[in-house]
């Protein structure tokens, strides 16, 4: 008994034995494997530069993420690229010419643009604020201004888009430390990890350069416009159609100068037509109408084009159902330059008319206080040089705004009708909410990349788009008819919603942010 205690107890220490050896072999084999992959790791990121978070496209959404990321504090340490295909945009000073290309910017905007310290330049650059908003219709006499109950409150500004491009450029080269900047760089590829299976060789996105430079980063935001190659590579769905609708945009001069405070919009049966306040003697003009009638105020002399907006934007009907030049009649030599559509009275009817006067009336006795004064937007003398220019119209929306290490803001995600002047102020809110979770993941110690904070960006953000979007789309449709059953109805809205205050405060209220 005791030759065989002895024997087992032997047996036991060889196994013993024998499994520590093979411990010691699989620790060092794991050690080796950690270091190779870290010689793996290290070699690849000297030949192919990881960053933690790679922007690309660099125009106002793009950099103003940037400067968000940039000056974010528990970001600080992070690898961060801004990619831009185009130069860089510097501006010493403003140009004498005003550009066509203008945003409306909302306080909340307003708001995220001084926090990156972009505003206090864009201000000493030019900027135009406003404090009223009146819109009403072709075919009746219904109308709904916007303002504040303070007249000093802004609520919004008039800004070229090159300028706030320029001032968030200026506030970058501030961030050298924190985001570095490419300009000219053309990006031919993006390859993507798989969410599930990540491969050894290419666990981050890839992204080929033109130059044949290849970078890796943890997290891609494609900020690169309404034709995203980040969402197309991605294989992101996009719900999108077009208007059949061109925007012609124009630089006005006024017959005079004004204290000019106030955005106007008129919707015309071939589309709205926008005159925005850009200084006390110039505006902008934003004219959405058919592709054909674009192309004929294209081709139309200055004088014919300028009489052109005015009657656009100044004809009125008398309640018999003629149209009169209210203050200065004698305006044009002849009524035979304007476009049939605007001054012929077939945009009226006499039931809408009637309807809506009664209708009108009514509300005047139930709600005494509520409705506003209707004012006559300045006359447009002429137009700035070569200032005319036209781009097609249309909508879209990604279905997705992220992907596995891929997130997409501003036009890539979402393009809107000018007619609200949303577009850029939706792109800001992407750029303020994607701050906000990524700052939070880098606080937590999580992967900038992973879908949960993602997620929670993109849920956040498509409950405020996609509202705005829906609503946007549907003034646009139903203001596109001249039938007499949507005439009357959108007349009774327009009215309705003009004599409720509060109702008007909480719209200005979302759209503000």
């Amino acid at each position: 008994m005791l030759t065989f205690a002895k024997a087992k107890l032997a047996v036991l220490g060889i196994v013993r034995r024998c499994v520590a050896l093979r411990a010691l072999n699989g620790a060092q084999a794991v050690r080796r494997g950690f270091a190779s992959t870290e010689r793996d790791e290290k070699s690849s990121t000297s030949e192919n530069e990881l960053f933690d978070i790679i922007i690309s496209g660099g125009g106002m959404v793009g950099t103003a993420m940037a400067c968000s990321l940039g000056l974010d504090p528990n970001l600080a340490g992070k690898k961060i690229l801004l990619l831009e295909a185009g130069h860089k945009k510097e501006m010493d000073k403003v140009p004498e010419t005003y550009s066509t290309r203008v945003s409306s910017i909302s306080p909340g905007s307003a708001a995220l643009l001084s926090g990156l310290g972009a505003w206090d330049h864009i201000v000493n650059m030019r900027c135009k604020p406003y404090n009223k908003i009146q819109v009403w219709d072709a075919c009746s006499d219904a109308l709904i201004t916007f303002d504040k109950e303070n007249l000093q409150d802004k609520m919004a500004y008039i800004v070229e888009n090159d300028v706030i491009v320029a001032a968030l450029t200026k506030q970058l080269q501030t961030l050298s430390d924190h985001v570095e900047v490419q300009y000219r760089t053309k990006v031919v590829k993006y390859t993507w990890p798989h969410p599930y299976h990540v491969s050894e060789s290419i666990p981050w996105v890839q992204v080929t350069l033109a130059n044949g430079k290849t970078l890796h980063t943890k997290l891609l935001i494609g900020a690169d416009g309404p034709n995203s190659m980040v969402r197309r590579e991605a294989g992101i769905p996009t719900v999108k159609w077009n208007y059949n609708q061109s925007a012609v945009v124009a630089v006005l001069h006024l017959s005079e100068p004004t204290e000019n405070n106030v955005a106007w919009q008129r919707f015309l049966p071939t589309g709205p037509i926008a005159m925005l306040p850009l200084s006390d003697t110039e505006s902008s003009l934003v004219w959405s109408t058919s592709h054909q009638h674009a192309e004929e105020l294209l081709q139309l002399d200055e004088e014919s084009f300028v009489d052109a907006i005015n009657s656009a934007f100044k004809l009125l009907f008398s309640q018999a159902g003629y149209f009169y030049w209210p203050y200065w009649s004698q305006a044009f030599a002849s009524e035979s330059r304007l476009p049939s559509k605007l001054w012929s009275n077939e945009n009226h009817s006499e039931l809408v008319e009637t309807a809506g006067s009664l209708f009108r009336t009514a509300l005047s006795v139930l709600m005494p206080d509520s409705g506003s004064a209707r004012q006559l937007p300045p006359s447009v003398a002429g137009i700035g040089p070569k200032s005319r220019v036209v781009f097609p119209l249309g909508m879209g929306h990604a279905t997705e705004y992220i992907r596995h290490r891929v997130a997409i803001i501003g036009d890539a995600a979402h393009r809107v009708h000018p007619l609200a002047g949303q577009g850029a102020n939706l792109g800001f809110g992407d750029v303020a909410y994607l701050t906000k979770v990524l700052s939070q993941a880098a606080f937590n110690g999580k992967d900038l990349g992973a879908m949960q904070h993602l997620l929670e960006f993109e849920t956040e953000r498509q409950r405020h788009n996609l509202p705005m979007m829906a609503a946007v789309d549907l003034m646009k449709r139903l203001y596109s008819t001249n039938a007499a059953p949507l005439v009357l109805l959108r007349t009774f809205g327009l009215q309705a919603t003009n004599a409720l205050p509060p109702f008007k405060e909480q719209i200005m209220a979302y759209a503000s942010k």
